[in-house]
């Protein structure tokens, strides 16, 4: 009875529902389309940070990029949310963070640091152009506030 049991249950893991074989990746790996909405993301954001980089090497190098979700917030009322200056933010909702350099809670040293919040951001572009441009948009400001300089010097204005 035991050994009847355990074949039915390995017989229904590897069951093959209503024929139409194993299922697997729709895409090749290859193809764009394959990559997840925050690979596209991470990809959007390298292409809108280079031109940046080319033209600001030197004075970038002990700065991050890193991408989250969506922003912590500790407060639970939408009117007592304050944001700081090192924060864009678009009717209150935050898209973009600079993080100073400091230390962390170990007593290790850490590095300045541009967090972009992908799914406020998703939320605001209209297609992928409009996402290249406001991720753009909102590199050229932090960089600006991370170096002390005007939006316009950064893009080269």
């Amino acid at each position: 009875m035991v050994t009847a049991r355990g074949s039915r249950r390995r017989s229904r893991s590897r069951r093959d529902r209503r024929g139409r074989g194993l299922r697997g990746p729709l895409y090749p790996s290859s193809v764009p389309v394959a990559r997840s909405r925050s690979q596209r993301f991470d990809a959007l954001v390298l292409e809108a940070l280079e031109p940046i980089e080319q033209r600001w090497h030197a004075e970038l190098t002990e700065l991050d990029v890193a991408v989250d979700e969506v922003p912590e917030i500790n407060t639970t009322s939408p009117e007592k949310v304050v944001w700081d200056d090192d924060v864009v933010v678009d009717a209150n909702v935050p898209l973009a963070r600079l993080v100073p350099a400091g230390v962390d809670r170990r007593g290790l040293p850490t590095r300045a640091r541009i967090v972009l919040y992908r799914r406020p951001l998703e939320a605001r572009a209209r297609d992928g152009t409009d996402m290249a441009d406001l991720l753009h948009d909102v590199l050229v400001e932090q960089v600006a506030t991370y170096l002390g300089l005007d939006p316009d010097v950064i893009e080269g204005q």
